[in-house]
This record gives C-alpha cells, structure tokens and sequence, in this order.
C-alpha cells in the first residue's frame, strides 16, 4: 500500500471516527459498543499476524509498549463513547485536535523536552480562546452536557499521555505486532469495564445504524487506521503527519452536520476557525519564523 493511500485512509477514518461513535452509542450501551467495536479488531488483527506471520514479541520492553499504547486506547476511547451520548461529533474531534498541544505540555514534565517558545504560548492561549466559543454552550447547558464535555477533556489527556509515554520506549517492531499487542492488553480491560458498569445486552434494543457503525469502527477505525497511522509515521515527516489535526475536525464538523443534524452555528464556526489556526501556528510557526528570518538576511 502506498503512502499516499495510507495517508488518505488515515484522515478518511480519522474524521469518520468521532461520528461513527455516536451513532455506535445511539442503541447500544456506549461500554458494550466500544467492547465490541475492540473485540471485532483483535479477532482481525489476529487473523492478520496468523496469515502473514508477523513476530510478536512478548519481552518486557514490548510489553511496556503495549501498556502504554493501551492507556490511550483504553481511557481515550472510553470516555469517548460515554461523551458521545450528549457532545456532538465534530466537537470531539475538535477537542483531540488539542492533543498535539497537550502532549507538548506533557512531554516537558515526562521526557525534558524543551519548553514552549513565544509563539507557541500565543496559539496556546488562542487555542484556549477558540475551545471556550465552541464548547461554551456546554458549559452552561445541562450537568450531562457538562460531564460529557469532561469526559472528552479526560480522554484528550489520556491520548496524548499514551502518545508521550510510547516515545521513552525504544523498540522497533512491525506496526501490526503493536495494534495486536495493544488490543490483546486493552480488550480484557473493556470486558471487565462493561461486565461492572452494564454487564447487560439488550440486543432487541440495537438498531441497524449503530452496529453498522460498531462493525465500521472495528475493521476500519481499530485496524486498518492504526496500520495507516502506523505506516505514515514511519515514511512521512512529523510535520506532514501533524497536518491531520488541522484536516480531520473540518471533516468531522462537516459530517456530523450532514449526515447527524448537529447545529453549526456562528460561534462554533469562529471558534473552530480559531482552533484550528492556533493549532497551526503552534506546529509551524517557529519554523516559518526562521524561513522568514533567513529569507530577510539574505534580501535585505
């Protein structure tokens, strides 16, 4: 598969994934949907390493990685699931467009990366500025409406720990060997989750949407985007990757509108403008700044 396909894939899943949860979470409990949604992509991912005879280490160190990989999966898609009941779609996929600037955060704490110039301070604090517009509505609406807006806050911050955590592992395994190992490591976890917060099926509940949407999201969401994640960071630039966070919430507003009815109104426009300019200042503002510079050293 080519990088370019890979990268197409990537955004595809990435923007379809906020919206595909909330129809998943519409008829079926949001812990049992994401129970299933985990158990379609582990049984995939297992035919995958059976058929193509891919190594999966069990040694400490992979362990670690699968650990920490399953930090994200787990507590970023959980809380997820159980904000989808009262966040629309695309505000998700606003709020985990954050991530890169919260893992910046985390990473001066965790691995002693340098902290944040003047102008990614600046973005930040716009960042901040565009989060309250579109999510303001929430923060005075209801208590569910409040707690759902929590929930995704606390899975951003779970994503993007998972993310940091992953670099202070030094290990180079197959792509698939890492979606398995993670999946193998978090699917218990969602069993158990289910098993003590519903632990019931209702299956004569369930609509057509919503397991279309479950079915969806373990074959494409669970598998085949973490493989096309997994394949573009390793071909592309850190730089070009980054251009997902700026592509996919347009996406996602887009869809959720269409497809879900979710209201876009003048302030969630405004405020999602602002975030997403932000998050591109913050990625690559420092290094325009040094093209301009050397640009006016050189014509002056």
């Amino acid at each position: 598969m080519s990088v370019k396909v890979s990268y197409f894939l990537m955004v595809l899943i990435w923007s379809t994934t906020p919206l595909g949860i909330v129809f998943s979470s519409e008829s079926v409990s949001p812990t049992l949907a994401v129970l299933l949604r985990m158990s379609i992509g582990l049984v995939l991912a297992a035919l995958v390493v059976a058929i193509a005879n891919v190594r999966i280490p069990w040694h400490r160190r992979a362990c670690f990685l699968y650990g920490y990989s399953s930090i994200g999966i787990y507590g970023g898609m959980l809380l997820s699931y159980m904000a989808a009941k009262t966040v629309p779609s695309g505000l998700i996929s606003l709020m985990f467009g954050l991530a890169p600037i919260l893992s910046g955060l985390l990473a001066q704490r965790l691995l002693n990366e340098p902290k944040f110039s003047v102008i990614k301070l600046i973005a930040l604090a716009f960042a901040l500025l565009g989060l309250f517009l579109v999510s303001e509505k929430h923060i005075q609406g209801s208590l569910m409406q409040m707690q759902g807006l929590a929930y995704v806050f606390m899975a951003v911050c779970f994503f993007s720990l998972s993310g940091v955590m992953i670099k202070r592992v030094k290990i180079a395994i197959h792509p698939m060997a890492t979606t398995f190992g993670a999946l193998v490591f978090v699917t218990p976890l969602f069993f158990i989750t289910w098993w003590l917060v519903d632990g019931e099926l209702n299956s004569n509940a369930w609509s057509a949407k919503s397991l279309w949407s479950i079915g969806y999201l373990g074959v494409f969401g669970s598998l085949v985007g973490a493989l096309a994640y997994f394949h573009v960071l390793q071909k592309l630039p850190a730089s070009t990757v980054a251009l997902t966070t700026l592509i996919t919430p347009s996406f996602a507003i887009g869809l959720g509108a269409w497809l879900n009815n979710e209201t876009v109104d003048q302030q969630l426009f405004i405020g999602a403008g602002i975030i997403l300019l932000s998050l591109a200042v913050f990625q690559f503002g420092d290094s325009w700044l040094r093209k301009r510079a050397k640009f006016t050293k050189l014509n002056p």
